[in-house]
């Protein structure tokens, strides 16, 4: 059984940090690419940032970008989005993704970030 479970959203100030971590098991993680998206309140889901299953081919949205970075542990099955200079326009709801094209796409059910003052 396929599981993907995000962990460490929360709020905080603008300029603050959160890393999240994203869990999968039920895959073979080091054979997919992993991928951060939000959906800001009242906004349509968009990516954030995307690794691909190498770890080394990166894709940011260009609001993130220099702010935020992905990475993965191929020994925890383990996917981090380390978000840095929060500002208010970040928050929504994250969600982790597993996807191979000849294999199809798994997502967590998300975590709550809330950058306010």
């Amino acid at each position: 059984q396929v599981r993907i479970v995000e962990f460490g959203g929360g709020s905080v100030q603008p300029g603050g940090a959160l890393r999240l971590s994203c869990v999968v098991s039920g895959l073979p993680f080091s054979r997919f690419v992993m991928g951060w998206y939000r959906t800001p309140p009242g906004k349509e889901r968009e990516q954030v940032a995307v690794l691909g299953s190498t770890g080394r081919n990166t894709d940011y949205h260009p609001a993130v970008k220099g702010r935020f970075t992905i990475s993965r542990d191929t020994s925890k099955n383990t996917a981090y989005l380390q978000m840095n200079n929060l500002q208010f326009e970040d928050t929504g709801v994250y969600y982790c993704s597993a996807a191979r094209n000849d294999a199809g796409s798994w997502w967590g059910n998300g975590t709550q970030v809330t950058v306010s003052s």
